[in-house]
């Protein structure tokens, strides 16, 4: 492939290799120049334009990137259309991402020009959730080097393990003195971490914290899984939970896993059926050691001593981004949820109302944008961070006489994920939640946003809550804490809407009567529509 400038002559058929904005026109880059682009090109003044002129062995990158993907496609994932060289795979059905970690690595080094990024390996995918993807760097890239990433591509064996329905039985022991509260808790949080593998919790007993009485109920359950969670952590394979396992019959597999919040996690086989010792933190619905292992017997994979102690690598669950909170101290852990509150986007540059700040239309006698912070206030919810761009020091004297937090996005003409990031990374580490809102939306209710808290509970598998009115998603968004990583990996000029398909299971939709979650205002004739109606959210 040949790239470089070229006269608007010779560019008939070429691939222009940057956008251009000319002549009052738009020409978007990877454009095929055809002859009226090359005559409007020399009618605007330009001597020359950069392109891509692909050879007769190349292959289009488009082109390229679909041969690929669909190469690596298997049972369970979709792939996806072809465009800007990139090509994406995607989940049908919940599961886990099985690959071979090398044969990635081996794809990679075939060609600069071709690369491949996929989920980690066993990462639990949800249904509609990106797996992979496929991105060609140039324009065109040469057959020869497609053929040989071809190969490499056939032994990566990518697929999804999906998960199976299976029977699970979860058996509690008792002490004296403890109360009922924890054990209903300890069920409900079960049978949350099951939810989103597929799996039911079909049945749970509470017996003495005996082995005779264990080893009775483990003898008795014919469940496929079987969950035991003493009264007292296990301490050593001649404790209660592991001696009642030998006792009924079974097999003690490993006690112990490199896995922090889970070391004390309790492997065995009953038969050909897995039990599980749990860790004391299985009664947290806190990501643990627990997790990964129900995660690959919910997606029929095997699991042994061997699988477990290869868990160590990104087994320090409690320090990774994706935890609601850093660990603190012992006294300072606690299942009750920190504060919601919200980002409000504030940084855009108005760009389909001409000359004027949107944010900064004067309805009723405040800007657009107090009126979205006035009712976050409304609502109960804490100072909001306002992320300011565009005009910020105008934003700011709109919002003088009211208490919010300001976060300045140097870099907002970039794009919407820019602010998104510069919001997220800003929360208070004891948020457990966020609103995203935008600054143009002053029709949202404080009943919609309370509504929305209401249905909140990240422990019951609701950890995203979208308004939706007449059958239409709108916004603002509420975000549990968990999720924060995904929003600040966004780039471009995108907001998280496509996240909300990636992570499907975890989406509740909250019906509301109120339409302001529809009408935002980005035209003139928007502004005019919203001036003519009363706002329904003044307090």
């Amino acid at each position: 492939m040949r790239f470089g400038p070229v006269a608007p002559k010779d560019a008939e058929g070429a691939i222009l290799a940057h956008s251009l904005s000319v002549g009052g026109r738009r020409l978007r880059k990877g454009l095929r120049l055809t002859a009226d682009d090359i005559r409007f090109l020399e009618a605007a003044g330009l001597d020359q334009v950069v392109v891509a002129q692909p050879d007769a062995e190349d292959l289009l990158e488009d082109d390229a990137a679909r041969l690929l993907a669909e190469r690596l496609a298997a049972p369970g994932l979709r792939v996806g259309k072809a465009a800007t060289g990139r090509c994406n795979l995607y989940a049908d059905v919940p599961g886990l991402v099985t690959l071979d970690v090398e044969a990635v690595h081996r794809f990679n080094l075939v060609d600069e020009a071709i690369t491949l990024a996929t989920l980690p390996r066993h990462a639990r995918a949800a249904a509609g959730q990106m797996v992979a993807t496929i991105k060609i760097i140039p324009y065109a890239v040469p057959r020869t080097r497609v053929a040989a990433a071809l190969e490499a591509a056939a032994e990566i064996g990518l697929g999804l393990a999906p998960f199976q329905r299976q029977r699970v039985a979860l058996i509690q022991t008792r002490l004296p003195g403890q109360s009922d509260a924890l054990f209903a808790k300890t069920e409900r949080v079960t049978a949350a971490r099951l939810a989103p593998l597929g799996l039911g919790l079909d049945r749970t007993l509470i017996v003495p914290h005996e082995t005779a009485a264990v080893a009775g109920a483990l003898q008795d359950a014919p469940e496929d899984i079987l969950l035991v969670i003493g009264a007292s952590a296990i301490a050593d394979r001649q404790d209660v939970i592991p001696a009642a396992i030998v006792r009924a019959g079974g097999h003690v597999e490993r006690l112990g896993m490199p896995v922090d919040p889970g070391n004390l996690l309790c492997l065995a086989r009953l038969g050909d059926r897995p039990v599980l010792g749990l860790p004391g933190c299985a009664r947290s619905p806190k990501r643990n050691g627990l997790d990964m292992v129900l995660e690959r017997l919910a997606a029929g994979l095997s699991v042994d001593s061997r699988t477990i102690a290869h868990m160590g690598v990104g087994g320090l669950i409690d320090e990774i981004p994706e935890r609601p909170t850093p660990r603190r101290s012992a006294d300072a852990t606690s299942d009750q949820p920190g504060p919601i509150g919200a980002i409000v986007l504030a940084a855009g540059q108005s760009r389909r109302m001409g000359e004027t700040n949107k944010l900064l239309i004067e309805v009723d006698g405040r800007p657009i944008l107090a009126h979205v912070v006035r009712t976050l206030c409304a609502a109960g919810l804490p100072p909001p961070i306002v992320v300011t761009g565009c005009e910020a020091e105008r934003v700011r004297a709109a919002l003088a006489d009211t208490p919010v937090r300001f976060v300045h996005n140097a870099d907002f003409a970039d794009g919407l994920s820019t602010s998104i990031r510069a919001g997220v990374s800003s929360i208070p580490e004891t948020w457990s939640g966020c609103f995203i809102c935008l600054g143009d939306m002053p029709e949202v209710t404080p009943a919609t946003l309370r509504a929305l808290m209401e249905a909140f509970d990240p422990a019951a598998g609701r950890s995203i809550c979208v308004p939706v009115h007449e059958g239409r998603r709108g916004n603002p968004v509420l975000w549990a804490r968990q999720h924060f990583p995904r929003l600040m990996a966004l780039s471009g000029d995108v907001g998280a809407r496509h996240l909300l398909a990636e992570l499907q299971d975890a989406v509740a939709e909250v019906e509301t009567p109120s339409p302001g979650v529809l009408q935002d205002v980005d035209t003139p004739a928007q502004a005019e529509a919203l001036l003519a109606r009363k706002l329904q959210n003044i307090v």
